[in-house]
């Protein structure tokens, strides 16, 4: 007989483990494309993004096929409902890679995944329509099913050769965002404060423009113009608004829950490292090689202490 005849499923927010170290992948995507660094580097963090995205849907498998509540049941959970949306961005993501092996596994993971984005992004806004979703359940992770999603498909089916779908992604990926921003600023604005576990998904709010700024350079073949400097603007702003709440963020203990920080954190050094490459500022390589250590550094710590609390949950 099991010893675990009742586990638990595994919580959706572990599903941001592969999608920050994908987001770190494509900082060194763009450091071997912009800065020369050897794409060796770029397949080792792809092979591992796939391997922790393997691993995380058999865990889920395995704990889901004993558990008592069923996946229908974790997705409709105002809570953790809106970060199953983090699967197939990974996916896209993984997709935009492959592409440049084999085009056809490329185009067919990464539409695939666009379109399993846009379904349940679909089913999460029915929910809002209807009133399921009181003010108070909203958090950060409500970026992720529609305007991430969005903002991640533009990316990558501009990389895989799909222009026109990248242009509507990206207009539906900023006109979330934006209406995304106003219902959780009004949230925090009028409380109560978010339960401590939710605390690190404010730190998503700093990806949707990061994301909006390269997808929009990738579809305008690559030219800095208002639209970038824009949505490059209010990254900045994002970015101020995670300093000040950096106190809050360093208070909290550990969790499996910090994985929330590290794409934000890769978006925002990968548009780093593109707007060093575009101005050219003195000391712009170091400048961009420092964001790459850094963010490699950052996303390491965060993965070793989860390696380390795992441990000791499981001693």
């Amino acid at each position: 007989m099991s010893s675990e005849p009742h586990a638990s499923r595994v919580p959706l927010t572990t599903l941001a483990i592969p999608l920050g170290l994908a987001g770190l992948a494509q900082v060194w995507t763009l450091s071997a494309n912009g800065f020369g660094t050897s794409f060796v580097y770029e397949e080792i963090f792809w092979s591992i993004v796939a391997i922790a995205w393997l691993v995380a849907v058999v865990e889920h498998a395995r704990r889901g096929r004993r558990a008592n509540e069923s996946l229908a049941q974790q997705l409709a959970h105002h809570t953790q409902g809106p970060l199953a949306s983090l699967w197939p961005l990974t996916v896209m993501m993984l997709g935009s890679a492959v592409y440049r092996t084999n085009r056809t596994a490329g185009v067919v993971l990464t539409l695939s995944a666009l379109v399993v984005a846009a379904c349940f992004g679909a089913w999460i806004l029915v929910h809002w329509v209807r009133g399921d979703i009181a003010l108070q359940a909203v958090h950060g992770g409500y970026y992720v099913p529609i305007s991430a999603a969005a903002l991640v498909g533009a990316l990558t089916c501009d990389v895989v050769g799909f222009r026109s779908l990248a242009e509507g992604s990206l207009v539906v990926g900023v006109a979330a965002w934006f209406v995304t921003t106003v219902v959780i600023f009004l949230r925090l604005a009028r409380g109560p404060s978010l339960p401590e576990p939710l605390v690190p998904t404010l730190a998503i709010m700093a990806a949707p423009p990061a994301i909006a700024a390269l997808a929009w350079l990738a579809i305008s073949d690559g030219r800095p113009d208002p639209v970038f400097d824009t949505m490059s603007a209010v990254a900045v702003l994002m970015v101020l608004i995670q300093i000040w709440l950096l106190p809050r963020y360093l208070a909290l203990p550990f969790s499996i829950g910090h994985w929330s920080f590290t794409f934000p954190a890769a978006s925002v050094a990968g548009l780093g490292m593109t707007w060093a490459r575009l101005e050219q500022p003195p000391g712009w390589r170091a400048m961009a090689m420092g964001l790459v250590l850094v963010t490699t550094t950052f996303i390491g710590l965060i993965a070793a202490k989860s390696v380390l609390l795992a441990r000791r949950s499981s001693a």
